[in-house]
């Protein structure tokens, strides 16, 4: 799973799927009841961190859920694997804005409503009219008013998929909205660009404060575990620096969570989806 993860650590999986559309899922997900073989589903792995053991089961890669499509009025379809700047230049082109500060939020949409992503107070939920859901085997729309979601999370039931979302936007002339593009890429290139592999914001940031700053006061920028580094760039980016293991990162990342707890009295929460199986057990 280091191929297919933004850190570039984790171990094998037993079988990795690309599957086409809604229908083809369903097949596969049917043919895995029967087999009474456990999945994943995933997007580009850009908040993922696999164990080195790997995944026992069926990776389902969704790269192929990224068509994107107008809705009628305001509205943008993007299916779970879009990535973030094209759904946000699609709709600039309609004359459509709101979600540019997810330009430079690397990764999918699936994973962006996943984490309820977002930058400058606003998050990508609240432009959300409904998501397209696999449930139980059947595909259906649930409007945002029945989600149960909050500050960089969007809490589903276990075995749910994310298929495509529908996003109600602002009227916006494209040069508004290309400006938005423009601060938000400079933005995360200076202060986001760490040299490195990482998964982008390893802790959420706690109410009321910035992760980073806590780590900082704690003394842990450029604190490392192997080939795992906290980046001297920016505090809350966890980066590969060549050679790092899943392990490494778990264990910096308890190391990084112990000093701020000593330090501030604050627990931190990783960011990042913690999946699979160590093999040091």
């Amino acid at each position: 799973m280091a191929r297919h993860t933004s850190l570039r650590v984790g171990g094998p999986a037993d079988l990795y799927a690309i599957p086409e559309d809604a229908d083809d899922l369903q097949d596969l997900l049917e043919q895995l009841a029967e087999k009474g073989m456990p999945w994943l589903a995933i997007g580009r792995g850009n908040n993922l961190l696999v164990r080195d053991g790997g995944f026992r089961g069926v990776v389902i890669s969704l790269e192929r859920f990224n068509r994107i499509s107008a809705a009628g009025g305001k509205r943008v379809r993007a299916e779970a694997g879009a990535e973030n700047l094209q759904v946000v230049r699609f709709a600039q082109e309609k004359g459509l804005g709101g979600i540019g500060f997810i330009s430079g939020i690397p990764g999918t949409v699936g994973g962006a409503i996943k984490m309820n992503a977002g930058a400058y107070g606003s998050g990508i939920l609240e432009w959300t009219e409904s998501l397209t859901l696999l449930r139980d085997g059947s595909v259906a729309e649930y409007g945002r008013e029945e989600l149960d979601y909050g500050y960089r999370r969007l809490t589903l039931p276990e075995g749910d998929i994310i298929l495509a979302a529908v996003f109600n936007l602002d009227e916006r002339e494209p040069h508004h909205t290309e400006e938005e593009i423009r601060k938000d890429l400079e933005l995360r290139r200076s202060k986001h660009n760490v040299g490195f592999p990482s998964a982008g914001s390893f802790f959420k940031n706690p109410v009321g404060q910035t992760s980073w700053r806590l780590i900082d006061a704690a003394g842990m920028r450029g604190a490392r575990v192997g080939g795992a580094q906290v980046s001297q760039v920016h505090s809350n980016f966890l980066v590969n620096t060549g050679s790092a293991t899943a392990r490494d990162f778990l264990d910096l990342s308890t190391m990084v969570k112990n000093a701020v707890l000593n330090t501030s009295g604050v627990t931190l929460e990783e960011e990042v989806r913690i999946v699979g199986e160590n093999n040091y057990e």
